[in-house]
């Protein structure tokens, strides 16, 4: 194929085959003269021609007539059925290298053999990359005007990707720099031989894209294939091919485009390779990709779940009303550490966390959507593992005044010995009453609780040691007591403090001879029960002022434990709150993830007047305003730290603290339980003795200061 200017200048031409928007085929030619008439004619194929004109360094390229077009650019008023095309020269320090950019621009740089650039072309026009524009063949006058000479062509020496060209006898016509070091053959070895000799491909043969290309007459895009590089190495790679039609559409031969699939190759194998589950949508919601974790957290296979809608993948929790994906469209912004629940193909229930957010592409249009999602079945069954740790029974703490209570309870459970629990409501008396009951000898027998306080003298006498019928106006019939239906187990008796007098010495009897008489009976019946007792009230005061008997104080207070204040633990409100947050879920089969950073903030800083039974109350509220993900500040309820710790200091709910100061305030609370006593400290802290040492330099915290402040 050969291109001669009309005049007898020196000229440089290149052919460049375009394809428009309508998959129409064209081929133009650029020129760049030395002719004083800067106006020339340059012949095509396809009877398509371009007059070049030169205006203040800018030429355009008119077509005089042509079968198809090329550009669809506006038409000149002088010549109504031609196209035009603006093309810009630019001097070569302007110009870097080649640029493609979807949709907009297309920037070529143009080389002579000896590689300098003679000019870059801007092409004003839309290009559809994902269909291969490969040079065809090239030729050009040289300097000298010794006639027109094939050699390699300028812009197809500027592609980044292997371009060849084919024959109808499969021998190869052309073949540019970068097949040159794909494949390790040099081009004048190359050209002449069939492209099976060269390339040795997998699919050379009866798979041959190109021949598949040739025999539809249309294109064949980005199928995946090995080559073998002239060492013998094989290479994967991802190929392109187009037939080349003459003006007859008969084919004369074919183009193919071939790229390393190392990029392609490498960016599944980081995603391959991710412990976190990783997938896309298009548009219409099915799933475009699928890596490795996403097959392992699922069980469906990758060839299965592609092309799915991805509701029928996951069947989340949240498909349908509060997808993440369609979230992050909706407000632009991605969607991060959002927990739920999906299913595999087992149909087995999975805690995630996912993060999703839009896909678009370079000209900004709407393309699917990604979502990672993190399996937490490890991450929970590590929590597990930390609160058996930080746990006795159903208790959770890592607080040093809790862990001494953790270290005596076996020993007192295992005991006969009557218990009196001492600590403000909500502080889990109850639960330390069962945990010695599970941890005794007893547990098979019965654990039964009574609210003392709750009932007047008359009923109490009655719901402890039972009645028989007639004692009392409406006893119909005998009926039995808390005692007798503890028998052989443990009875808690809450509220102690808030008896009688008179209670307390019918009390303080059974206490002694471990016997008791129903109310209106005058059997006597054998108790076999652990008496376990709990008050708010502070039962020495009591005594001292004459309200409560000594010697049942004696009676019941053979070991003693005092619980803390939540406020004083606030070391353990981390923990208590996952502890409820994983309880509701499996009650109201929710998929909260916790609570977020700044909610935490509020909850460490708040006093707890109710202590953790207030705590259980407000995450069980925050459960029903939170629609999913992490409880945030505004689903807590709004009077939250209206008392304020006086160690702890102050806190100002519009303007959560920095977490440092939320550091500095717990180290201090901690510190002045201790008595400033450091070891002490450390221990209630899990921390080093260096790292306390550090922190009270870095707080400037003192302990005279402190002192003297309180």
């Amino acid at each position: 194929m050969r291109t001669s200017p009309e005049k007898d200048t020196a000229t440089a031409v290149s052919l460049y085959q375009l394809q428009d928007e309508h998959n129409e085929m064209g081929k133009m030619s650029i020129a760049q003269t030395n002719s004083n008439d800067r106006r020339s004619l340059v012949r095509m194929p396809f009877n398509l021609k371009f007059r070049i004109r030169e205006d203040s360094g800018r030429r355009t390229f008119l077509a005089t007539s042509c079968d198809i077009h090329p550009c669809g650019i506006q038409l000149e008023t002088d010549a109504p059925v031609a196209p035009q095309m603006d093309v810009e020269l630019w001097p070569e320090d302007n110009i870097l290298d080649s640029y493609y950019v979807h949709g907009e621009i297309s920037w070529v740089k143009t080389l002579n053999d000896s590689g300098k650039m003679l000019c870059g072309i801007n092409f004003k026009r839309r290009v559809d990359w994902n269909i291969p524009l490969p040079v065809l063949t090239k030729t050009y006058t040289s300097p000298k005007g010794s006639g027109v000479m094939t050699s390699t062509d300028f812009i197809l020496d500027s592609i980044v990707d292997g371009v060849f060209s084919v024959d109808q006898n499969w021998r190869l016509t052309s073949f540019n720099r970068a097949a040159e070091e794909l494949t390790g053959w040099k081009r004048e070895d190359a050209l002449g031989k069939t492209c099976k000799e060269v390339f040795k491909s997998n699919c050379c043969g009866t798979d041959c894209v190109l021949a598949e290309s040739i025999d539809s007459k249309k294109p064949v895009e980005n199928k995946s294939v090995f080559i073998t590089h002239a060492n013998g190495t094989r290479i994967g790679a991802t190929i392109s091919a187009t037939p080349l039609l003459d003006n007859k559409n008969n084919v004369v031969g074919g183009v193919q485009v071939f790229r390393s699939a190392k990029a392609s190759i490498h960016r599944a194998v980081i995603l391959d390779n991710i412990a976190d589950g990783v997938f896309t949508v298009d548009t219409n919601w099915r799933v475009t990709s699928f890596n490795k974790a996403a097959e392992r957290i699922t069980g469906l296979p990758r060839e299965v779940a592609i092309g799915k809608p991805c509701s029928e993948v996951f069947h989340a929790s949240i498909c349908g009303n509060s997808c993440a994906i369609a979230c992050s469209i909706s407000t632009g912004k991605p969607e991060t550490n959002r927990c739920i629940t999906i299913c595999n193909v087992d149909g087995a229930r999975v805690p995630v966390s996912i993060c999703a957010a839009p896909m678009y592409d370079s000209n900004g249009n709407l393309i699917g959507g990604v979502e990672t999602f993190r399996d937490l079945r490890v991450v929970k069954a590590l929590q597990k593992k930390i609160f058996q740790r930080e746990r006795l029974g159903d208790m959770i703490s890592k607080s040093a005044s809790m862990k001494k209570i953790f270290d005596i309870l076996p020993q007192i459970a295992q005991s006969e010995s009557n218990v009196l629990i001492l600590g403000e409501s909500g502080t889990g008396k109850e639960l330390i009453a069962w945990s010695l009951h599970n941890m005794s000898e007893r547990c098979k027998g019965p654990f039964v609780a009574v609210n003392c306080g709750a009932l007047p003298d008359t009923l109490l006498e009655s719901e402890l040691f039972g009645c028989k019928a007639g004692a009392y106006t409406d006893a119909k019939q005998d009926r039995q007591g808390r005692f007798a239906a503890a028998e052989g187990g443990t009875l808690f008796l809450d509220e102690i403090g808030d008896i009688s007098p008179a209670m307390q010495v019918k009390l303080l009897r059974v206490l002694e001879t471990k016997c008791y008489e129903p109310l209106g009976s005058s059997r006597t019946i054998k108790a076999n029960v652990r008496i376990v007792s709990a008050t708010n009230r502070d039962v020495e005061l009591l005594v001292q002022e004459g309200k409560f008997r000594d010697d049942l104080f004696y009676r019941l207070n053979v070991a003693k434990l005092e619980l803390p204040l939540l406020r004083e633990r606030a070391v353990d409100i981390p923990l208590l709150v996952e502890h409820f947050v994983e309880k509701l879920n499996a009650e109201k089969d929710r998929d909260i993830g916790g609570v977020s950073e700044e909610a935490l903030r509020i909850l460490m800083a708040y006093d707890f007047p109710g202590n953790i039974r207030e705590l259980q109350n407000i995450i069980e509220y925050a459960f029903i305003l939170c629609p999913g993900g992490l409880i945030q500040p505004d689903h807590l309820p709004s009077p939250l730290a209206a008392q304020l710790d006086p160690v702890m200091g102050g806190m100002d709910l519009n303007r959560p603290l920095p977490l440092t100061q939320i550091e500095k305030r717990a180290i201090l609370s901690a510190l002045t339980r201790n008595g400033w006593r450091r070891m002490a400290t450390c221990r209630e802290l899990g921390i080093s003795k260096d790292t306390l040492r550090r922190k009270i330099a870095q707080f400037g915290l003192d302990v005279q200061e402190e002192l003297a402040e309180a």
